[in-house]
Protein backbone atom coordinates (compact mmCIF):
# COMPACT_ATOMS: atom_id res chain seq x y z
CA UNK A 1 0.00 0.00 0.00
CA UNK A 2 1.59 3.38 -1.01
CA UNK A 3 2.31 5.71 1.87
CA UNK A 4 2.80 9.50 2.01
CA UNK A 5 6.40 10.70 1.89
CA UNK A 6 6.02 14.42 2.53
CA UNK A 7 3.79 17.06 4.12
CA UNK A 8 3.45 20.57 2.72
CA UNK A 9 2.03 23.23 5.01
CA UNK A 10 0.39 26.55 4.28
CA UNK A 11 1.63 29.37 6.51
CA UNK A 12 -1.12 31.85 7.36
CA UNK A 13 -3.79 30.22 9.49
CA UNK A 14 -1.88 26.94 9.77
CA UNK A 15 1.61 27.63 11.16
CA UNK A 16 0.78 31.06 12.57
CA UNK A 17 -2.48 32.98 12.86
CA UNK A 18 -1.72 36.13 10.89
CA UNK A 19 -5.29 36.86 9.78
CA UNK A 20 -5.82 39.43 12.52
CA UNK A 21 -2.69 41.35 11.51
CA UNK A 22 -3.55 41.20 7.82
CA UNK A 23 -7.05 42.37 8.69
CA UNK A 24 -5.77 45.33 10.71
CA UNK A 25 -3.38 46.27 7.90
CA UNK A 26 -6.03 46.09 5.16
CA UNK A 27 -8.53 47.88 7.44
CA UNK A 28 -6.10 50.74 8.00
CA UNK A 29 -5.51 51.09 4.26
CA UNK A 30 -9.23 50.90 3.51
CA UNK A 31 -10.03 53.53 6.15
CA UNK A 32 -7.38 55.85 4.76
CA UNK A 33 -8.81 55.50 1.25
CA UNK A 34 -12.48 55.62 2.24
CA UNK A 35 -13.23 52.05 1.14
CA UNK A 36 -15.82 49.99 3.10
CA UNK A 37 -14.13 46.97 4.68
CA UNK A 38 -14.90 44.64 7.59
CA UNK A 39 -14.00 41.23 8.98
CA UNK A 40 -16.41 39.44 6.66
CA UNK A 41 -14.69 41.05 3.67
CA UNK A 42 -11.34 40.07 5.14
CA UNK A 43 -12.42 36.41 5.26
CA UNK A 44 -12.78 36.52 1.47
CA UNK A 45 -9.07 37.36 1.19
CA UNK A 46 -7.95 34.11 2.84
CA UNK A 47 -5.33 32.34 0.74
CA UNK A 48 -5.09 35.12 -1.87
CA UNK A 49 -2.02 37.03 -2.99
CA UNK A 50 -1.55 40.67 -2.03
CA UNK A 51 -2.60 41.85 -5.50
CA UNK A 52 -5.66 39.59 -5.63
CA UNK A 53 -6.60 40.79 -2.14
CA UNK A 54 -6.35 44.44 -3.18
CA UNK A 55 -8.49 43.81 -6.26
CA UNK A 56 -11.17 42.25 -4.05
CA UNK A 57 -10.95 45.16 -1.63
CA UNK A 58 -11.40 47.63 -4.51
CA UNK A 59 -14.69 45.95 -5.58
CA UNK A 60 -14.37 47.13 -9.17
CA UNK A 61 -12.91 50.54 -8.38
CA UNK A 62 -10.21 51.32 -10.95
CA UNK A 63 -6.86 52.79 -9.91
CA UNK A 64 -3.58 53.09 -11.80
CA UNK A 65 -0.84 50.49 -11.63
CA UNK A 66 1.35 52.99 -9.77
CA UNK A 67 -1.40 53.42 -7.18
CA UNK A 68 -1.80 49.65 -6.94
CA UNK A 69 1.89 49.24 -6.19
CA UNK A 70 1.90 52.10 -3.68
CA UNK A 71 -1.16 50.77 -1.84
CA UNK A 72 0.24 47.22 -1.69
CA UNK A 73 3.54 48.55 -0.35
CA UNK A 74 1.71 50.66 2.25
CA UNK A 75 -0.39 47.70 3.40
CA UNK A 76 2.73 45.54 3.61
CA UNK A 77 4.54 48.18 5.65
CA UNK A 78 1.70 48.10 8.19
CA UNK A 79 1.87 44.29 8.27
CA UNK A 80 5.66 44.23 8.60
CA UNK A 81 5.37 46.37 11.71
CA UNK A 82 3.21 43.67 13.29
CA UNK A 83 5.39 40.87 11.89
CA UNK A 84 8.51 42.25 13.53
CA UNK A 85 7.01 41.36 16.89
CA UNK A 86 6.53 37.64 16.09
CA UNK A 87 8.25 35.11 18.36
CA UNK A 88 8.08 31.30 18.76
CA UNK A 89 5.20 31.94 21.19
CA UNK A 90 3.08 32.92 18.17
CA UNK A 91 3.17 29.41 16.71
CA UNK A 92 -0.32 27.92 16.48
CA UNK A 93 -0.97 25.31 19.22
CA UNK A 94 0.30 21.89 18.25
CA UNK A 95 2.38 23.05 15.28
CA UNK A 96 5.80 22.44 16.79
CA UNK A 97 4.81 18.99 18.03
CA UNK A 98 3.25 18.03 14.68
CA UNK A 99 6.28 19.18 12.69
CA UNK A 100 8.70 17.30 14.92
CA UNK A 101 6.53 14.16 14.84
CA UNK A 102 6.53 14.32 11.03
CA UNK A 103 10.33 14.69 11.02
CA UNK A 104 10.71 11.75 13.40
CA UNK A 105 8.50 9.70 11.06
CA UNK A 106 10.92 10.38 8.21
CA UNK A 107 8.55 12.64 6.26
CA UNK A 108 9.93 15.51 4.24
CA UNK A 109 8.46 18.89 5.16
CA UNK A 110 7.68 21.77 2.85
CA UNK A 111 5.97 25.16 2.99
CA UNK A 112 3.75 26.56 0.24
CA UNK A 113 2.60 30.08 1.04
CA UNK A 114 1.22 32.96 -0.99
CA UNK A 115 3.05 35.31 1.37
CA UNK A 116 6.07 37.33 0.29
CA UNK A 117 7.16 37.25 3.93
CA UNK A 118 7.14 33.47 4.44
CA UNK A 119 10.89 33.00 4.92
CA UNK A 120 11.42 35.80 7.46
CA UNK A 121 8.36 34.62 9.40
CA UNK A 122 9.77 31.07 9.66
CA UNK A 123 13.02 32.62 10.89
CA UNK A 124 11.22 34.73 13.52
CA UNK A 125 9.32 31.63 14.68
CA UNK A 126 12.64 29.73 14.84
CA UNK A 127 11.35 26.74 12.85
CA UNK A 128 13.05 27.36 9.49
CA UNK A 129 15.43 24.46 10.11
CA UNK A 130 12.47 22.02 10.14
CA UNK A 131 11.59 22.72 6.49
CA UNK A 132 13.26 20.92 3.61
CA UNK A 133 11.78 23.25 0.97
CA UNK A 134 10.03 26.63 1.09
CA UNK A 135 7.81 27.99 -1.67
CA UNK A 136 6.47 31.54 -1.44
CA UNK A 137 4.98 34.32 -3.56
CA UNK A 138 8.25 34.62 -5.49
CA UNK A 139 8.45 30.94 -6.47
CA UNK A 140 5.81 30.66 -9.22
CA UNK A 141 3.76 33.14 -11.30
CA UNK A 142 0.35 31.54 -10.76
CA UNK A 143 -1.00 31.63 -7.18
CA UNK A 144 -3.48 29.26 -5.53
CA UNK A 145 -6.00 27.90 -6.55
CA UNK A 146 -3.56 27.04 -9.37
CA UNK A 147 -1.55 23.95 -8.40
CA UNK A 148 1.80 25.47 -9.43
CA UNK A 149 3.16 26.28 -5.97
CA UNK A 150 2.44 22.83 -4.54
CA UNK A 151 3.98 21.16 -7.61
CA UNK A 152 7.03 23.43 -7.28
CA UNK A 153 7.55 22.53 -3.61
CA UNK A 154 7.03 18.81 -4.28
CA UNK A 155 9.72 19.07 -6.95
CA UNK A 156 12.14 20.65 -4.48
CA UNK A 157 11.36 17.82 -2.06
CA UNK A 158 11.85 15.28 -4.87
CA UNK A 159 8.55 13.59 -3.99
CA UNK A 160 5.80 12.45 -6.36
CA UNK A 161 2.75 14.74 -5.83
CA UNK A 162 0.58 11.66 -5.21
CA UNK A 163 2.73 10.92 -2.12
CA UNK A 164 2.28 14.42 -0.66
CA UNK A 165 -0.12 15.56 2.08
CA UNK A 166 -1.09 19.24 2.10
CA UNK A 167 -2.27 21.01 5.27
CA UNK A 168 -4.41 24.05 4.40
CA UNK A 169 -7.02 26.30 5.96
CA UNK A 170 -8.40 27.89 2.78
CA UNK A 171 -10.69 26.70 0.03
CA UNK A 172 -8.24 28.04 -2.57
CA UNK A 173 -5.42 26.04 -0.99
CA UNK A 174 -7.41 22.80 -0.83
CA UNK A 175 -8.47 23.28 -4.46
CA UNK A 176 -4.87 23.86 -5.52
CA UNK A 177 -3.66 20.73 -3.71
CA UNK A 178 -6.41 18.59 -5.23
CA UNK A 179 -5.53 19.88 -8.69
CA UNK A 180 -1.95 18.79 -7.99
CA UNK A 181 -3.20 15.27 -7.19
CA UNK A 182 -2.22 15.54 -3.52
CA UNK A 183 -3.87 14.34 -0.33
CA UNK A 184 -5.38 17.07 1.82
CA UNK A 185 -5.95 17.96 5.46
CA UNK A 186 -8.21 20.95 6.00
CA UNK A 187 -8.03 23.01 9.19
CA UNK A 188 -11.19 24.84 10.19
CA UNK A 189 -14.83 24.48 9.24
CA UNK A 190 -15.80 21.13 7.76
CA UNK A 191 -18.45 22.89 5.69
CA UNK A 192 -15.99 25.38 4.22
CA UNK A 193 -13.35 22.71 3.59
CA UNK A 194 -15.71 19.92 2.51
CA UNK A 195 -13.47 18.92 -0.41
CA UNK A 196 -10.54 18.04 1.86
CA UNK A 197 -9.84 14.33 2.47
CA UNK A 198 -9.64 14.93 6.22
CA UNK A 199 -10.67 17.92 8.35
CA UNK A 200 -9.64 18.98 11.85
CA UNK A 201 -10.74 22.09 13.71
CA UNK A 202 -7.08 22.92 14.35
CA UNK A 203 -3.69 21.24 14.08
CA UNK A 204 -3.55 20.62 17.83
CA UNK A 205 -6.56 18.28 17.36
CA UNK A 206 -4.77 16.26 14.67
CA UNK A 207 -3.05 12.95 15.34
CA UNK A 208 -0.27 12.34 12.80
CA UNK A 209 -0.52 8.55 12.96
CA UNK A 210 -4.29 8.64 12.55
CA UNK A 211 -4.02 11.07 9.63
CA UNK A 212 -1.39 8.95 7.88
CA UNK A 213 -3.46 5.79 8.26
CA UNK A 214 -6.62 7.48 6.97
CA UNK A 215 -4.91 9.16 4.02
CA UNK A 216 -3.04 5.99 3.07
CA UNK A 217 -6.40 4.22 2.81
CA UNK A 218 -7.76 7.10 0.70
CA UNK A 219 -4.74 6.88 -1.57
CA UNK A 220 -5.15 3.14 -2.14
CA UNK A 221 -8.91 3.19 -2.69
Amino acid sequence: MPTPEAIIFDLDGVIIETDEYHYRSWQRLADEEGIPFDRAANDDLRGLTRRASLLKLLKGRVISEDQMQAWMERKNAYYLDYMGRFTPADLQPGVGEFLRAAKAKGLKIGLASASQNARPILHLLQINDLFDAVGDAFSVPNPKPASDLFIWVAGRLNVNPARVIVVEDSEAGIEAALRAGMLTIGLGSGERLAKAHLVYARLSAACLEEALNHLTRVQSS
